[in-house]
């Protein structure tokens, strides 16, 4: 068993040589549950503040009955993946929660939130949430990350410092939240994700085949340069979204031949209204810049998936001879019959969020935050063509009923503001 990020030779489990990409996720186990799929994959993507909203989707899960059996994460995902697969189903809405309202506690017990509350008003909200996101710069998270001091720009400062913020304390909060023995017991699989800073690989450490710590859930979320790199084992780590905001790929790399459930939690929205002025400039730049592409690795699989049922079709086709060549044999062997529903859940920013969205954690738009991921997850849920299993030529299947909701609500104030000028 190794503890941390390594190339693992698939076949005995045994590490080889220094801390390299793996190429693809070791296979994963059946687990059947109340659901028709072997195999339920929460994915959760990196985005500081906005992790919350992970939160909420997970407590409606839970209500609903859905227990994923393997949970991914990079960044705040990893964190909240971390919390997931480390506590008993009775238990894990409330160790998030603690988590939740301990670092949206800033200083002030959330005291400084019961008036912003009474504001309304996109300008006016906008400007609450820019104070309480300049609160987090200058104080820091409780129990998250607390500024250097001194600040590593003055001269006075430690000319080795490589961050602004120190997250040592991160460490306690994880081990007081996270069971990590529960978690190396396999109860559940969990991979996390992060960046080596020496080569520029990236690597996942996963309980199929490793031993996890607080220390590697740190390095998926050692974002630079506010965060510090975290050693493991002589290597360095920064957080797994400088390369990639989603596990997706991972997950999909493992090639189970599980009919698989994939529940895709992205905090950062690839597509958006056009900016209007420098403000939504920068909120816009960051969502294109910080969002998974999971559009993109969904496609590129629904190709793969194409060719894989061409090719069992020919399969069926060959004569003997030709279907028993080595080629033949690799071939089949990466054509398997799984059924894929994957199911997109992302978040939408409303118009008072600004580019501080991500470390502006106020308790009340944590709260927010929380109550849009369990409310999108509820609507998300009552579409039952999710749980359906179709046929394997037609997987995979993907699913995304917040962005046609979004768009629809859209192109109505559209309609609006066009009937008022034309009065």
């Amino acid at each position: 068993m190794v503890s941390t990020f390594r190339y693992l030779n698939m076949r005995d489990g045994s590490a080889q040589g220094v801390p390299h990409t793996r190429a693809t996720a070791p296979p994963e186990a059946a687990r059947p549950g109340a659901t028709p799929f072997a195999s339920i994959a929460l994915l959760l993507q990196g985005g500081g503040a906005l992790g919350a909203y992970q939160a909420g989707v997970d407590e409606r899960l839970l209500e609903a009955g859905i227990k994923p059996t393997w949970v991914a994460g990079i960044s705040i995902g990893a964190i909240n993946s971390a919390i997931i697969a480390g506590n008993p189903r009775a238990e894990r809405v409330a160790k998030l929660r603690s988590f939740w309202e301990k670092v949206s506690n800033a200083g002030d017990g959330g005291a400084s939130d019961d008036w912003t509350g009474l504001l309304t008003g996109d300008a006016v909200r906008g400007w609450a949430n820019q104070m309480a996101a300049g609160r987090v710069l200058s104080h820091g998270v409780p129990g998250f990350f607390q500024p250097r001091m001194p600040p590593p720009y003055l001269p006075l400062a430690n000319r080795g410092a490589t961050s602004y913020y120190d997250t040592a304390m991160l460490e306690g909060t994880l081990n007081k939240l996270v069971d990590f023995d529960r978690i190396n017991s396999r109860e559940m699989r969990l991979s996390v994700g992060a960046v080596n800073v020496r080569t520029g690989n990236f690597a996942y450490v996963d309980n199929a085949v490793d031993t996890i710590a607080a220390k590697h859930i740190m390095a998926s979320g050692a974002l630079p340069p506010g965060f510090d790199a975290v050693q493991i084992d002589g290597e360095h780590y920064w957080d797994g979204g400088l390369v990639s905001k989603t596990p997706l790929d991972w997950v999909l790399s493992a090639r189970s031949g599980l009919d698989t459930l994939v529940l895709q939690v992205d905090l950062w929205s690839a597509s958006g209204e056009i900016p209007r002025d420098l403000s939504e400039v920068a909120v816009r730049m960051k969502e294109v810049q910080f969002s998974s592409r999971t559009r993109a690795a969904t496609d590129k699989f629904r190709k793969m998936a194409e060719l894989r049922t061409a090719f069992k079709e020919l399969l069926a086709q060959m004569p003997a001879a030709l279907a028993d060549t080595p080629q033949a044999r690799l071939l089949a062997e990466a054509s398997d019959d799984a059924v894929y529903n994957i199911v997109q859940l992302v978040y939408r920013s409303p118009n008072d969020e600004g580019q501080s969205k991500d470390f502006e954690f106020s308790r009340r738009t944590m709260n927010e935050h929380w109550r849009s991921g369990y409310d999108d997850a509820a609507l998300t849920l009552s579409h039952p063509q999710i749980m359906a299993l179709l046929a394997a030529g037609q997987s995979p299947a993907i699913y995304d009923f917040l962005t046609s909701r979004h768009a629809s609500a859209a192109t109505n104030t559209l309609k609006e503001v066009s009937h008022e000028l034309a009065g």
